[in-house]
């Protein structure tokens, strides 16, 4: 991860808990404890944070009140089982044809699907800014964003209201993942997450989930839908067979992509 891109972390996660230890910015940004006071060294220099002993907190004058999504950061979860989520996205793009219009929700595994779309000519509705700039850059497929707020540690878009431009899309699928899937349903972190997925899963007429096998089997209690509603699960050979097994059960078609990492 860039220097850039840590500080601006550091800073969006500020804004969340308004202090922060150098521990947790090290498990949180896998970083090293040298890297990550160094870090704080520059931003404080920049008047940007206070540092205090161990950790550093918001300035009173960079405070701010907008919502903020629970949840890891999308740089942070980019850089975790990157060679199995690949071949997961990999797996989900075969799925697509050549003129299919498709929903991709917002994160680091369904994010791996521009690799494979470079060479598609599709419509794709994404809240993903970061998936959109990569299709709009090196791609001819047709990007729509929704309207909304901006998350940067997140990156993604997101609209709490009903009439904006997803009311007016159709999709033949919708590409998802998830911090968490069991035969109870599919997880989320924040509740806001929950009612802008909720939104576009409207739009589309089938619900494919991109989970690594670290996602399988994890409980959480926010449900953004129940299992029933999940058309494919897209996973990798490490995922434990007994709950996928379960998802098969409840008519859930399992695809299973050799692990890599």
């Amino acid at each position: 991860m860039l220097e850039k891109q840590r500080h601006q972390l550091i800073l969006d996660i500020l804004d969340e808990a308004t202090f922060i230890s150098v521990r947790d910015l090290c498990m949180q940004l896998n970083a090293s404890e040298a890297t990550i006071r160094r870090d704080l060294n520059k931003l404080a220099a920049q008047n940007k944070l206070e540092k205090i002993r161990g950790g550093a907190q918001v300035i009173e004058s960079r405070a701010v009140s907008n919502i903020r999504l629970s949840g890891s950061a999308f740089l942070v979860d980019k850089e975790k089982n990157t060679n199995t989520k690949r071949m997961i996205a990999k797996a989900a793009t075969e799925m697509c044809e050549d003129g299919d219009s498709i929903i991709i929700n917002g994160g680091s595994s369904t994010f791996m699907m521009s690799e494979f779309l470079v060479d598609r000519r599709m419509n794709v509705l994404t809240n993903s800014f970061v998936l959109a700039h990569e299709l709009l850059e090196n791609s001819q497929n047709q990007v729509t964003l929704p309207g909304g707020e901006v998350y940067r540690k997140q990156s993604i878009i997101l609209s709490s209201f009903e009439n904006d431009t997803t009311q007016n899309y159709r999709g033949s699928k919708m590409f998802m993942g998830s911090p968490g899937v069991s035969e109870f349903g599919v997880v989320e972190g924040d509740p806001l997450l929950i009612l802008a997925e909720q939104k576009l899963r409207k739009r589309a007429e089938k619900l494919i989930v991109l989970a690594d096998s670290s996602k399988i089997g994890v409980k959480g209690n926010l449900i953004f839908c129940g299992i029933e509603e999940v058309d494919t699960v897209i996973t990798d050979s490490n995922a434990d067979s007994a709950t996928l097994q379960k998802l098969k059960d409840k008519g859930v078609n399992v695809i299973v992509v050799q692990a890599c990492d």
